[in-house]
């Protein structure tokens, strides 16, 4: 009998699923806490662990990372709330094997507990089978039924490859999965089964990681409206041998549409709500202003704030709009040779004031004749505004934020560096995650919606560059962005 340990901070999903797996004949425990579910699993082994992501005090990703480093055998599923798609996908590559939106129903439940007891009973029968000496791919799938039984029953598809990239074993799900017209005969050349279309990428991801040993990736395929994640690993001898690669996909296209709808929603509230708060904060400047009257001191007061809620409101709203064009796809309008130069004037121009009221020196450096990009000026302006505006933010009063413009290789570079609070290596790899904000001491006080830097990011891979940053606490930030050169010539020929 299986035995599952729920932990999560909502008692309604936790009688839910005591009560549903129950009913299954499994032992279910629960947990209300990332601390207690981890005392639990001190005393108690566990063959599943279903985990919500979003809880008070310790998160559903601290969690997940000590099960990983005590428990690296025991499966776990995350429960997402209100957590996005691209949550969920990170918790999977920190380890976690599936995971299930809220709400759920309690067939969607069943489903997924099923499908990851079976990844367990795989995994164990995988386990016994390295065991044994001298034992290639091959003979595995001409010896062990009981595993193609077990592949064969799996809603996920499976498609192992040996050394050398010939199919040996694969289940009708990943037949249907990858619109094969005929399943692969044993030792058929992998090339031979996908190596068309949209496909050709995932076999060269195939090879490689076969070729080069390297650990489990995982690589989204999308084909028409279909879209998969394939989980690409190796499989080793017990003398560390790569004796093959297992490709586990799953569809993940209804997942794809319910972030669309998440985003195409956002778009819509957003955009009925500009406008009445900006008829809200335009009102209330003309009660500031004393045009329809005088204004005590205290109403002043008031009313002030109101309006830099309201203005924070707007900003947010501003903000969602361009993800979700971002998202869309839409976030280009119009290309034009636009000279970068030029550009960061204006955004120095326009945040001059801004860097003044905190004695914060703006400064430009860049070499002649550069040669203009193929850009939208608005997209480009909104970069650099976003950057510089947060180098002046996270900057004291005294600092200096420095714009410079280079050509470094077949791109343009622009670096826009400040002497600020800087940033830990521990925060530097999510700073581009939508919502996500650095919390400490030092910027307590700071406001912000956590998508300034997302839009950067996406506005500038949507003109086909790119952004790096270096960052060290007290010391301070660089941001480099990097857009291409080559297509700037064609766009002027």
């Amino acid at each position: 009998m299986a035995s599952i340990l729920v932990v999560d901070d909502e008692k309604i999903i936790r009688d839910g699923c005591v009560k549903i797996l129950g009913k299954e004949g499994w032992a279910v425990r629960t947990a209300a806490s990332g601390e207690e579910g981890l005392g639990l699993m001190e005393n108690e082994p566990f063959d599943l662990l279903l985990l919500d992501l979003k809880m008070p005090g310790l998160s559903g990703m601290d969690v997940l990372q000590q099960v990983k480093s005590l428990h690296p055998d025991l499966l776990v599923l995350v429960i997402t709330g209100y957590a996005t798609v691209e949550s969920a996908v990170e918790a999977m590559k920190a380890g976690a094997y599936d995971f299930i939106p809220k709400p759920f129903t309690p067939d969607q439940l069943r489903i997924v507990v099923h499908r990851a007891l079976e990844k367990g009973a795989l995994q164990r029968e995988a386990e016994l089978l390295r065991r044994e000496r001298e034992k290639g791919l091959r003979e595995i799938a001409d010896e062990k039924s009981k595993i193609k039984t077990i592949i064969h029953s799996m809603a996920d598809g499976v498609l192992v490859t040996d050394h050398e990239g010939h199919v040996v074993l694969h289940n009708p799900a990943a037949v249907k999965m990858l619109r094969m017209k005929t399943s692969p005969v044993f030792g058929q050349p992998l090339q031979d089964c996908l190596g068309n279309g949209c496909l050709v990428d995932l076999v060269s991801k195939i090879m490689q990681v076969s070729k080069e040993g390297s650990s489990a990736v995982s690589q989204e395929v999308v084909m028409g409206e279909i879209a998969l994640m394939a989980h690409i690993a190796t499989v080793r001898s017990e003398e560390g041998e790569v004796l093959g690669v297992v490709t586990v996909l799953r569809d993940i296209s209804m997942l794809k549409a319910m972030d669309r709808m998440k985003s195409d929603f956002v778009a819509m509230v957003s955009h009925e709500l500009r406008a009445p708060l900006t008829s809200v904060e335009q009102q209330l400047s003309v009660v500031l202003a004393g045009i329809i009257g005088e204004v005590g001191e205290r109403q002043k007061e008031m009313l002030g704030r109101a309006k830099e809620r309201t203005h924070a409101l707007l900003t947010l709203i501003n903000d969602l709009l361009d993800i979700s064009k971002i998202e869309a796809g839409f976030v280009v309008q119009q290309k034009e040779p636009t000279q970068i130069p030029e550009v960061l004037e204006k955004v120095l121009e326009v945040l001059r004031h801004e860097a003044e009221s905190k004695s914060i020196s703006l400064q430009l450096s860049c070499i002649e004749g550069l040669p203009p990009v193929m850009a939208d000026r608005g997209n480009m302006e909104e970069v650099f505004i976003n950057l510089v505006s947060n180098g002046i933010k996270y900057t004291s009063a005294g600092g200096a934020v420095h714009l410079s413009a280079r050509i470094e290789g077949s791109h343009l570079c622009v670096e826009v560096a400040d002497n600020g609070i800087g940033i830990s290596a521990e925060d530097l790899p999510r700073i581009f995650d939508k919502f996500y904000r650095v919390k400490n001491v030092q910027t307590r006080k700071i406001t912000g919606t956590g998508l300034g830097l997302p839009i950067v990011k996406g506005i500038v891979e949507a003109h086909l560059g790119s952004i790096e940053v270096e960052s060290q606490p007290g010391i301070g930030s660089r941001f480099r962005v990097y857009l291409p050169l080559e297509l700037s010539a064609k766009g002027k020929t």
